[in-house]
């Protein structure tokens, strides 16, 4: 497909979502500086958003700039959330820091997990079990979609990459690539304990039930996006038939990364769970993570070489996410299955956390349909989703929005179909917070379910 018509795709798509929730005054403030109606604080983040798709070769440059302008433009006109000039910035950061800092330490920290994997040599073990043709690629899709169902979307999409990367010889299809990231956030989006966005949920008081029906969607998703992905990656590069010879395994090394997934996930949940009201004050995830690197320091040396570049992916992310929470989002339209679908679109260019705060703070939604929505919706573009510049870290082709939405055609493909089929299957139902799936009060009426007979 010619570039300039699939860039006339995106934009209608991106258009088509920015419809779909419901047009400006419902995002943003009336009275702020605005072109056709659009204030002028999304258009330069659109602008930082279609030079990293356009100009792939200088995306850190070109979003450290975008965050340079819009900070000056909101320090000079507009001020911030918290406040106008230098101290509202200064308390907008207050408010982010953990956030970014909690981003800073596990990007950094499981791009080191990922190479303490892959030396392990487990990676070669896996053409034992796994079949020789594209079947063996698709199997692998989802022991991603399942890790990530309990750990980070980051650390198995990385997993993932590290498996691929040696099951592959090293040549991955950025079709593939495309794949393991989304098989990655699938694979968080009916879990808990499986995505940032589902945790928050829970902690605010959505019953885990009511986020585990987003499965209906994932589970259908995976089989639409993981069959041709596998095909083009067994077409691209096939899968090893076999192991050469005697692999020997470094248990040492396969101990330090259970040892950072454990520190990651508890930490995750004794902070979120068990301490709430601390959790957002202090970066415990990320430094839970640090912790494991550093008291295994004596057994197994991390391969620190991959820091420098992964610095950079960082940088990127961190800067695109400093701009999206400056974005004068105040509120979403009023909840409805259309709005949801809209905001996995709108997942794959604004960070998802944001969103997510605002549907809870809103209310009136389907849980189910949101948790798979902002989760599997930023697979489309490799940097909607922290998994996506995680793994492009590790495979710089895959930062080239272009490649990545021409050949991950069948990830967009599988939100949308994945999406109407648990619309049909399980519909509509918004629910209350606090409550498991079927509550309603005494005398209440039930919302019309979408869908269902």
């Amino acid at each position: 497909m010619p570039q300039p018509r699939l860039l006339r795709l995106l934009a209608a798509a991106l258009l088509g979502a920015w419809g779909l929730l419901g047009a400006q005054p419902a995002l943003a403030q009336t009275d702020l500086p605005a072109v056709a109606g659009v204030p002028l604080d999304f258009i330069l983040f659109g602008l930082t958003l279609a030079g990293v798709a356009l100009f792939h070769h200088y995306t850190l440059p070109i979003a450290v700039s975008g965050l340079a302008v819009i900070t000056l433009y909101k320090l000079a006109f507009t001020g911030f959330k918290e406040g106008a000039g230098l101290g509202g910035l200064a308390a907008h950061l207050g408010h982010e820091w953990v956030v970014l800092a909690n981003l800073f330490c596990l990007l950094m920290g499981f791009a080191l997990l990922s190479r303490h994997f892959e030396k392990s040599r487990v990676p070669l073990e896996l053409p034992r079990y796994l079949p020789d043709d594209w079947k063996g690629g698709f199997l692998l899709l989802v022991m991603i979609f399942v890790l990530s169902s309990f750990l980070d979307n980051i650390a198995a999409a990385l997993i993932g990459g590290a498996m691929a990367h040696q099951l592959f010889r090293a040549k991955v299809h950025i079709g593939y690539l495309a794949a393991i990231v989304a098989a990655s956030n699938a694979g968080g989006s009916g879990s808990v304990v499986g995505d940032t966005t589902t945790t928050m949920m829970w902690i605010d008081g959505v019953h885990p039930l009511q986020v585990l029906e987003a499965y209906v969607a994932a589970g259908v998703a995976m089989a639409i996006f993981g069959i041709p992905a596998a095909i083009q990656q067994q077409k691209y590069s096939p899968i090893l038939k076999d192991t050469h010879g005697y692999v020997r395994v470094d248990w040492t090394r396969v101990g330090i990364v259970l040892l950072i997934l454990v520190c990651a996930v508890a930490a995750n949940l004794i902070m979120n769970i068990r301490f709430p009201e601390v959790a957002d004050r202090f970066p415990f995830i990320g430094a839970g993570v640090w912790v494991a690197i550093l008291v295994s320091l004596p057994l197994r040396r991390p391969d620190w070489e991959v820091l420098p570049e992964t610095f950079k992916g960082t940088i990127f992310l961190l800067s695109l996410v400093t701009a999206a929470s400056m974005m004068p989002v105040e509120r979403l339209p009023d909840a409805s299955w259309l709005v949801a679908l809209g905001l996995g679109f709108v997942s794959a260019v604004f960070d998802n956390i944001p969103l997510t705060a605002l549907a809870l703070k809103q209310g009136g939604y389907d849980w189910g349909f949101i948790a798979y929505a902002v989760g599997f919706g930023g697979s489309m573009i490799w940097f909607g989703s922290s998994a996506g510049v995680a793994l492009s870290n590790m495979y710089p082709e895959g930062k080239n929005a272009i490649a990545w939405l021409r050949a991950g055609w069948h990830v967009t493909l599988a939100y949308i179909v994945g999406f109407f089929v648990m619309l049909a299957v399980v519909g509509w139902l918004p629910q209350p917070k606090h409550h498991p799936p079927g509550w309603s009060a005494a005398g209440a009426s039930a919302p019309p379910a979408v869908g269902k007979p």
